[in-house]
Formats: C-alpha cells, structure tokens, sequence
C-alpha cells in the first residue's frame, strides 16, 4: 500500500480514495476520456492529492473496474456475525477467490498494469487484509496478537488473483482442483494455528 497512506487520518485518506475510485469508474462509464486530472475534478480534490494516491491513469482505472465489482469488507461480513472464526475465515476465502474467477481478466489486467508501472507509489486496497482482521477484531480468540497478524498474512496467500495464477498457471490445476488445495490449505493453517 502506499506509505502516505498508511500515516496520519487514515480513515479519512481511505474516503478520499474511495472518490478517487468512484470518480474514475463514472468517467469509465461516461467515456468522455479518461486523465488523472479529470478525475481529481470529478472527484473534487486537486490534482496534487490524486497524485498522492495515483500516478498511473491505467493503473487507478484498472483498479476502478474490479473496486466497484467488490464488496467492501462490512458487507462481506454482514452475514457470518455468529459465525466461528474458522468459519468466517473459510467465507471469506469462498468469496475473494469467488471474486477472482468471476472477474479473472480484469484482475490479470490491473496486475500486469500494475507490475509494469515504472513508478511503483501505486496501492493495492488490501481489502483481503481489512477483511480478515475484521473477522479477528470480531471475535474473541486467545491467539496472540503476532499469530494474529501472521495468521492474517497466510490466510491472504491462499485467496484472490494471485492464488489462482499460482494453483492455476503454475502448478496446472483446474478451477475445481485449485479450489480444493486453495480451500485445504486455509483449513490447514487454521488447524496449525490453534495447535500451537
């Protein structure tokens, strides 16, 4: 994620982003060309804070596809409020490797435009991070604090694009059988964590 956004209000930063997001997906669908500093004005910022978001126009209009496609980590969560913590972490897997078969091309897209920028300030929105420490915040749970985020880091690995490039393009399975490893693995880990 991008340092500046890491300090400081970061709430407010993350509203700013999401106008950013917003602006750039209504251009999109207006088609009335596409530029940093029209989005910034649809947005109402200047053009100096959506460089501190965004200095590649393909990279923040890739990225405005797939945000408007996915649901923020609130909604993922709505329905798995009583739900156990293995549970919840096996859901939310469900759905961001859900949302990455559904949406592959894009995500293969805004990972290739991504990995190809020269200036590498770009963020990801870490939502498969918000959303998984939410389901921790949640629950009470005697794991620790560092497990906690460990826990977080791992489980992040086994879901989203760049888990089904790996169970997909490298090691050859098919959906059916990524999903299975993918979903094994998370079951796994869950497991290993509570034996410590």
């Amino acid at each position: 994620m991008n340092e500046y956004l890491k300090t400081g209000r970061t709430g407010q930063k993350e509203k700013t982003r999401e106008k950013i997001l917003r602006a750039a997906h209504q251009l999109q669908q207006n088609k009335g060309g596409f530029s940093l500093e029209k989005v910034a004005q649809l947005a109402g910022i200047s053009r100096a804070t959506i460089y501190r978001y965004y200095s590649n126009k393909d990279v923040l209009s890739a990225e405005a596809v797939l945000h408007m496609r996915t649901l923020t980590p609130d909604q993922i969560l709505a329905d798995l409020n009583d739900v156990p913590l293995e549970e919840a972490f096996m859901e939310v897997q469900r759905y961001y490797n859900e949302l990455a078969t559904n949406n592959e091309r894009p995500f293969r897209r805004y990972l290739s435009v991504l990995l190809n920028e020269d200036n590498q300030v770009s963020m990801r929105g870490a939502r498969r991070v918000r959303t998984l420490s939410q389901v921790l915040k949640d629950r009470p749970t005697a794991i620790s604090q560092g497990t906690q985020e460990k826990l977080v880091y791992m489980a992040t690995l086994m879901m989203g694009i760049e888990a089904l490039i790996v169970t997909r393009d490298v090691c050859q399975l098919d959906a059916k059988s990524s999903d299975e490893v993918l979903r094994w693995g998370m079951k796994t880990l869950l497991k290993g964590v509570y034996c410590e």
